[in-house]
C-alpha cells in the first residue's frame, strides 16, 4: 500500500503545474488529515519490532516525498516570480497612493527652526551635549546649593551613581535643563562665546502645561562689559523676528525680577498681549504674558567655567520650545505635542518645504 501510495503522489507532484497545486496537495498529503498522516496514526495499532519497522519506513517514505515536493515548489515559486517582475515594470514608488495621507513636520520641528534661523542671523553658534549628565554639570557648576529642592528625587530623573566615586558629583540624571550644554561648551573653549543650545529636557511632572520630557532653548553670551541692556535688546529682537511683531514695537517684552541660582540678576520676560477676546493678541493690548526667563550670569558659573568674573561678564536666557510654540500657533493643550494623533499632525503640521523664520 505504502509503494502505491508513493507512486500516486510522486505522479501528482510531477503534475501539479503551479504553486498553489503544490500547496494543496501538501495538505493533502502532509496536512493533519492527510494520506501520510493517517498512515502514521495506524502505527499505534502496531507492536513491538513491527511498529519500529513500519515507523522507520513510513519517515523515509515521507522524506523522500517532501524532499521531491519541496524541490518541485522551490522552482515553481521562482518561476512565478520571474514572471511576475517580466509583467510589472512600473516603479510601485513612484505611484501615487490611494488613501494616501501628506507627510507634516512636527510644530517642535518647525520652531527649532525658526529659532536657530533667527539666532543663527544674530551669531549664535549652536552646540550640542549629552541628555544623561552628572550632578556637576546639571547643578554645581550652575551654582545650586547642595540642598536645593530642584535636586530632589520628586523633582528629577535619577539613574544608578557611577560606581568607584562618592557623594554629589557620583549622581547621574536626565538633563533637568539644556543650561548643561552652556558649561559644556564654556570649559571646552575660549572667551568671548555667543552660543545658542536647545534639546530634551526632563523633569517629574504631568499636566496641561507640563510634561516629563520638553525641548527647551537656551542663550549665552560671555564678553568684556556685558550689560543687561545688551541682553535686554537681544532678547527683544528675537521675539520680534520669531513673532513677526513690528520693530518699531520697543515695549514688546518687560522684565520683572525673578531668582535662579545661575543668574544674578535674574528676570522673566513678559510679552505684550491682549487677552480680552477668544483669540489670544501678541503685541497689541494692556495684558501681559511670561515667555521666558533671564538674567546676567552668575560670577560663580564663570568662575566654574575657569573664567575670571572680574574681567567677563555675559547674560543667559531659557525658554521652553513647547510654550513658545503654543502661543505662536494657538495649540492649547502641551501634552497632545506627545500624543502621536495623525490627526493633530495634520492640523497643526507644516510642509517640509514652507519657508521657515
Amino acid at each position: 500500500m505504502s509503494k502505491t501510495l508513493e507512486k500516486e503522489i510522486a505522479a501528482q507532484i510531477d503534475k501539479a503545474s503551479d504553486v498553489a497545486a503544490l500547496e494543496a496537495l501538501k495538505i493533502s498529503a502532509f496536512g493533519k488529515n492527510g494520506q501520510i498522516t493517517a498512515l502514521m496514526k495506524e502505527l499505534g495499532k502496531l507492536q513491538g519490532d513491527e511498529r519500529a519497522t513500519r515507523g522507520k519506513e513510513l519517515n523515509i517514505l515521507k522524506g523522500r516525498l517532501m524532499a521531491q515536493l519541496d524541490q518541485k515548489l522551490d522552482v515553481k515559486k521562482r518561476e512565478e516570480r520571474a514572471i511576475e517582475l517580466l509583467n510589472d515594470k512600473g516603479d510601485k514608488s513612484l505611484m501615487p497612493a490611494s488613501n494616501h495621507r501628506a507627510g507634516t513636520l512636527h510644530p517642535i520641528t518647525r520652531t527649532l527652526q525658526d529659532m536657530t534661523s533667527i539666532l543663527g542671523q544674530m551669531g549664535f553658534k549652536l552646540v550640542e551635549g549629552p541628555d544623561i549628565e552628572d550632578d556637576f554639570h546639571n547643578f554645581t557648576a550652575l551654582n545650586f546649593p547642595p540642598d536645593h529642592p530642584a535636586r530632589e528625587m520628586h523633582d528629577t530623573f535619577y539613574l544608578p551613581d557611577v560606581g568607584g566615586k562618592e557623594g554629589l558629583d557620583a549622581k547621574r540624571l536626565l538633563r533637568t535643563h539644556t543650561s548643561t550644554m552652556q558649561i559644556r561648551a564654556m570649559q571646552a573653549g575660549a572667551a568671548p562665546f555667543r552660543l545658542m543650545a536647545f534639546g530634551r529636557t526632563y523633569r517629574s511632572d504631568y499636566d496641561q502645561t507640563h510634561t516629563p520630557m520638553f525641548h527647551q532653548m537656551e542663550l549665552l553670551v560671555i564678553d568684556k562689559k556685558i550689560t543687561m541692556a545688551h541682553m535686554k535688546g537681544t532678547l527683544l529682537s528675537f521675539v520680534q523676528n520669531y513673532f513677526g511683531v513690528d520693530e518699531a514695537n520697543d515695549d514688546l517684552i518687560r522684565l520683572r525680577p525673578s531668582f535662579f541660582p545661575f543668574t544674578e540678576p535674574s528676570a522673566e520676560v513678559d510679552i505684550k498681549c491682549d487677552k480680552s477676546g477668544d483669540v489670544l493678541k501678541l503685541g497689541e493690548g494692556d495684558d501681559w504674558m511670561e515667555i521666558l526667563g533671564c538674567g546676567m550670569v552668575h560670577p560663580n558659573v564663570i568662575k566654574s567655567c575657569g573664567l575670571d568674573p572680574e574681567e567677563y561678564q555675559g547674560f543667559a536666557a531659557g525658554m521652553g520650545v513647547e510654550r513658545l510654540a503654543m502661543l505662536k500657533y494657538g495649540i492649547p493643550d502641551l501634552r497632545n505635542f506627545f500624543d502621536g494623533d495623525v490627526r493633530w499632525l495634520s492640523h497643526y503640521g507644516f510642509k517640509p518645504l514652507d519657508d521657515v523664520a
